[in-house]
């Protein structure tokens, strides 16, 4: 699920974070939000590694595997296309 976040919001959030924590902590805190979201990555760029070097030692087509995984969502949105409500 996807989820916007208005300018308004953003700026509104930033405020909040400035009063709270002030102006001398925001780059410390934005570093370490840096780093967690880069460890983030590289912990499921790992995990998807292992796990294709897990299929492909078991004799598995990942890339056959994920066409088909595309194909099923496709036909998932398309049934569930016309029941989603509209917002």
């Amino acid at each position: 699920m996807v989820y916007f976040i208005s300018g308004a919001e953003i700026v509104f959030v930033f405020m909040v974070v400035l009063l709270v924590f002030g102006s001398n902590r925001i780059p410390d805190i934005a570093r370490t939000f840096a780093k967690a979201i880069q460890q983030v990555k590289t912990a499921s760029r790992d995990f998807r590694q292992e796990i294709e070097k897990s299929a492909e030692a078991q004799g598995l087509d990942t890339k056959e595997l994920q066409k088909e995984v595309n194909d099923i969502k496709k036909e998932l949105n398309d049934i569930t296309g016309t029941v989603k409500r509209k917002r």
